[in-house]
């Protein structure tokens, strides 16, 4: 972590209204380094959030960072036609003295600032079904908005991102090569995925076939990465923008799902803990067709019960894959983080499966 000095260094560079006074670390997110930066502004303290582009992720920051100009510059503009609450409905870059929305630092490093979003906070494990709901409506609402953006399209930011078989396949190849002697250890969990390999292209012959359109997705919507309400409970800012790229929305959904319909966190280590709640699952469902019902394909609708299913499996591939390299992605706090992670989707994945008709009937409910 940076020192005051660095960071004030870095917040100089773009256009603060305000003193620097302080920098501390703020939120957990397994990729990027993040802080929350407090100024003074004519005796009143202001935030603003600053954060440093994980290199080793994203190899391409002026991509990354020209997708969330575009995407937010574009929310700007919908809500303020429409006479919505604009202060808080979508991130805002800070620029800098030569108009672009990020810096380099003397090291190559990659930083962009944003307005911090104030009262409202995020949760890595929902409350309520009501929050679901809320949760749900606010990612829908955010692939709705994207549906007219104009221009080019955007950058791939990750290519194969959510490539299921791609992903399994980079699994299988770092078991064979188990460069960190950690093979032997997996076996079970290596079999867990090959045994439903069958499947995991399922959603990308659909794409293939014209069955499911290619839209802007947000590619990341673990429930932690949107901000909701303190008094409302009302979702009200979606962050993490920097997978928002062209996708399925499928994968959005799933990923609703798989953090925001689990009872326990993704790192629970107590297996009899994690399980799907129906009834959560039925409420993400309801809000995200709500928002975003209007335009999704038949076929789309009819696999967002799998769909949920499929990151969940396809996440804890990637976990599996990253312990087997030796922890070189994701963030980790213990040697064996990693697996632990794994284990828990994998038991989600079994617990969803025990439940899929009774989620596909919901769905035929709304």
């Amino acid at each position: 972590m940076l020192g005051q000095q660095e960071l004030h260094e870095i917040c100089e560079k773009f256009i603060i209204y305000g003193d620097f006074i302080v920098g501390v670390p703020f939120g957990a997110g397994h990729i990027n380094d993040t802080y929350q930066i407090t100024c003074d502004q004519g005796g009143l303290r202001v935030h603003y959030t600053l954060q440093k582009i994980n290199p080793k992720v994203f190899h391409n920051p002026h991509r990354v960072m020209d997708n969330v100009d575009r995407v937010t510059a574009h929310l700007c503009r919908k809500y303020r036609e429409n006479n919505r609450f604009l202060h808080r409905r979508t991130l805002r870059l800070l620029r800098t003295y030569t108009n672009v929305p990020y810096v380099f630092d003397d090291n190559g490093n990659c930083w962009r600032a944003y307005v911090f979003v104030e009262n409202a906070r995020s949760y890595n494990v929902l409350e309520s079904d009501k929050m679901a709901y809320s949760v749900a409506y606010a990612f829908g609402e955010f692939q709705r908005d994207l549906v007219d953006l104009p221009g080019e399209r955007l950058y791939e930011t990750i290519p194969n991102f959510h490539n299921t078989p791609w992903r399994i396949s980079n699994l299988f190849d770092a078991a064979k090569q188990d460069v960190c002697g950690r093979a032997n250890k997996v076996a079970r969990e290596l079999d867990f995925v090959y045994q439903r390999c069958k499947e995991a292209g399922t959603l990308i012959e659909l794409h293939k076939s014209g069955d499911i359109p290619e839209r802007i997705t947000h590619n990341d919507t673990k429930v932690n990465n949107l901000l909701i309400d303190d008094y409302t409970g009302e979702g009200v800012c979606v962050m993490d923008l920097d997978t928002v790229m062209p996708g399925l929305a499928l994968y959005d959904f799933g990923d609703m799902v798989r953090t925001g319909a689990s009872v326990a966190e993704e790192d629970e280590v107590n297996l009899d803990k994690v399980e799907m709640s129906l009834s959560r699952f039925e409420a993400l469902l309801r809000g995200y067709t709500g928002a975003a019902g209007a335009f999704l394909t038949p076929a789309e609708r009819e696999y967002l019960p799998f769909s949920a299913k499929l990151i969940t499996m396809e996440i804890g591939t990637r976990f599996l894959t990253d312990y087997l390299k030796g922890d070189i992605y994701f963030k980790t706090k213990r040697p064996e983080h990693n697996l632990e992670r794994a284990r828990n989707q994998f038991k989600l994945v079994e617990s969803m499966e025990a439940q899929m008709s009774k989620m596909k009937d919901l769905l035929l409910q709304i």
